[in-house]
């Protein structure tokens, strides 16, 4: 039997001053953006795809700027934060749709946002536009990858209860749990230092990172959870990655959007089933999560890229 662990990880990797700070998140997204340009231009340099090499960091810069950061804060807000807090929080203030900073991205956002700008790409550009989705859906799962681990780091978008061997208990989830009980929390994490009597939840953690005695008490009144970040990074970022890497190299000329297609196939039949063992983070529709929900429309996606794929093949054969 395993000890459950108490997640107890920094978000911040390295203080710079004050709330200036390197965050994991941060660097997942470097990362990813990074790992994007470098197979990108991996694949350009080998002929796959319609990207020359020179135009793969002005590509990967646009579309993470215009795709990735705008469609899935634009995701965040629209698809889970106004509907919980009003739309008239976004008429009071216009400019928290650029304060990604503060947190708050929607993966589904950040690929409605990408597939509009790749369509305009390829329009400004005078190139195949699913030729391009194929080459940017096999480097994209990476990002997701890494973004996924900084979710673990953060604690954040938590699994759902469980006994299994490897569960987690997660400071932050203590939200979700009856008011009595995170009163009695705060209570006994007073009677070790007063000072955090009336103190907010980041401040109790942080201190619990220090101090093991804080740590133990408050983890008494956590529910050992899935840790659902890990499932998702491994398969929907690392697995479809390898898949998708192995077939674009193994077949250079496949039909333009077979790739692209079979990216959304996976990634939404690995994210309905993953969100089964995920904390719902906003209100169900139709007994389905919003991140199942969403993911549906992913079908159609797949659905459109492989009808372009079999015309692409009928073309071929016939010519």
């Amino acid at each position: 039997m395993f000890a459950t662990y108490v997640h107890d990880l920094d978000p911040v990797l390295l203080p710079i001053h004050g709330s200036l700070a390197l965050r994991w998140y941060g660097l997942a997204y470097l990362l990813g953006f990074v790992a994007g340009f470098l197979l990108l231009r991996s694949l350009a340099r080998r002929g796959i795809g319609v990207l020359r090499p020179e135009q793969t960091g002005d590509f990967i810069a646009a579309a993470a700027m215009f795709g990735v950061f705008l469609g899935g804060r634009l995701g965040y807000l629209f698809f889970y934060q106004l509907p919980k807090s009003g739309w008239h929080v976004l008429l009071d203030d216009p400019l928290m749709v650029l304060r990604v900073w503060e947190g708050g991205m929607a993966s589904h956002g950040g690929l409605l946002g990408l597939g509009l700008f790749t369509a305009w790409y390829a329009h400004r550009h005078q190139i195949s536009w699913p030729m391009l989705a194929d080459n940017l859906c096999v480097v994209g799962p990476l990002g997701l990858f890494f973004g996924r681990i900084a979710n673990f780091i953060n604690g954040e978008l938590y699994g759902r209860i469980t006994d299994v061997p490897w569960a987690v208990k997660f400071p932050l989830s203590i939200a979700e749990e009856p008011p009595e009980v995170q009163a009695m929390a705060w209570q006994a994490v007073a009677e070790i230092d007063p000072k955090l009597a009336d103190a907010p939840l980041e401040k109790i953690i942080a201190a619990a990172r220090q101090q093991p005695e804080i740590s133990a008490t408050f983890a008494e009144y956590l529910q050992p959870r899935h840790p659902s970040q890990l499932y998702e990074g491994l398969l929907e970022g690392l697995l479809i990655f390898i898949i998708l890497w192995v077939l674009r190299l193994r077949f250079p000329k496949a039909p333009a959007g077979m790739l692209a297609g079979l990216f959304f196939l996976l990634y939404a039949t690995f994210r309905i089933f993953c969100e089964t063992m995920r904390e719902p983070d906003a209100a169900m529709i139709g007994g389905l999560t919003k991140g199942q929900f969403f993911s549906l429309f992913l079908y159609l996606a797949a659905a459109g890229f492989f009808a372009c794929a079999w015309r692409k093949m009928k073309s071929t054969r016939n010519s």
